[in-house]
């Protein structure tokens, strides 16, 4: 279900930027003219990559988290040149889309999702400020933000690596020819190891590493839940700015919605949870009467009304608060993946045949 065409695209008025995986990043004047290019793949990621380049001032900013070899990175949208590279050896595959926050004091910050690990950046320097642990392992909805706290949710397995031991015991038990690696022979003597060959062998070389256990290790930290994080600090914040989880009817791909002090999150199935942002507690779940599909794009409000779109073309109006309302299902008959959007006081709907402008003026 993804594609190079994934990630979306960013623009500043003047131009637009697109993130085409392996090709890389393009910058394009909005007549479609080539400003510049910058290569960046190939990529090992087995989904291909999903997460969308930023804009902040004047510079560019894009995830590119994989097996191996993840990093993030900054370049200057006027000319395609690198300004920084931040290098994420212990990140594994992700797709979530950094976002910005700005501290009452000291720079700007990009804040980044990733595997067991939410991550805050200098985007001046690209520089890591503060981070906090516990994500899902591979991480695809985006976060949200308002003036003191973040709200995230992720699903990606179930935490049963915390079962395997440290690599030096591992070590000791399993290796027979003292080469500080595992074979697939001599791993698979442990049932758990056999079990989960797949996953640890992150790079697919039919050994394991210190590295690769490393990061199977830190996936018995992640849990597939809810979120709500206390923005800011230094160093490990793990501890100090969690406020709240909730580990119940957890999507997997739609990122959450804050609207006006309600925060929404979407399940496949159609189960829609509104939550109280500072508690965590259930305000309503229900699924949605008449649209009870798949869902991949993310819950979007404007001007009072919260809307929905299922993959399978049900575009849903909400009266929005703790106890919404369905207001209207309408069927486009035709399938969607991406996350509606809004201008100039219009909608629009990407469709796998056709982008629709939908708008209450007629004029």
């Amino acid at each position: 279900m993804n594609s190079p065409a994934t990630p979306s695209p960013v623009s500043d008025g003047k131009n637009v930027y697109v993130f085409f995986g392996d090709y890389g990043l393009i910058a394009l004047s909005l007549d479609g003219q080539k400003r510049w290019t910058l290569p960046l793949g190939p990529f090992d990621n087995s989904n291909g990559m999903g997460s969308s380049p930023i804009l902040a001032k004047a510079k560019l900013l894009v995830l590119c988290d994989q097996n191996v070899g993840s990093f993030f990175l900054a370049v200057n949208k006027t000319n395609g040149q690198q300004e920084w590279k931040a290098e994420r050896p212990d990140f594994t595959s992700g797709y979530s889309t950094p976002i910005l926050y700005k501290p009452e004091t000291g720079p700007l910050q990009v804040i980044v999702a990733g595997s067991v690990q939410l991550t805050a950046y200098d985007v001046e320097t690209g520089q890591e400020v503060w981070w906090v642990q516990g994500l899902p392992w591979q991480m695809k909805s985006t976060p949200v933000i308002d003036r003191s706290s973040l709200y995230i949710h992720g699903v990606a397995g179930d935490g049963q690596w915390a079962q395997v031991s440290s690599f030096e015991e591992a070590l000791r038990r399993l290796d027979d020819n003292q080469d500080q690696k595992l074979s697939k022979t001599e791993g698979g003597t442990d049932p758990v190891i056999r079990k989960w060959w797949g996953t640890i062998d992150v790079n697919g070389d039919g050994l394991l590493e210190l590295r690769e256990w490393k990061i199977f290790r830190d996936r018995g930290l992640s849990r597939n839940a809810v979120f709500g994080f206390r923005l800011g600090g230094k160093g490990d914040m793990t501890n100090a700015n969690l406020l709240w989880r909730y580990d119940k009817a957890v999507p997997a791909v739609p990122s959450p919605l804050l609207y006006e002090n309600v925060l929404y999150i979407l399940k496949e199935g159609g189960i829609l949870t509104t939550l109280d942002p500072t508690t965590g507690n259930v305000l309503k779940q229900s699924r949605l009467a008449g649209a009870p599909g798949e869902y991949f794009a993310s819950p979007i409000a404007a001007s009072g009304q919260v809307y929905l779109l299922s993959h399978e073309g049900k575009l849903i109006v909400l009266k929005p608060g703790a106890q919404w309302e369905i207001l209207a299902v309408n069927d486009l008959a035709e399938e969607s993946w991406a996350t509606p959007a809004f201008s100039n006081r219009c909608l629009f709907v990407r469709t796998s045949k056709a982008i629709y402008c939908l708008s209450a003026n007629t004029k």
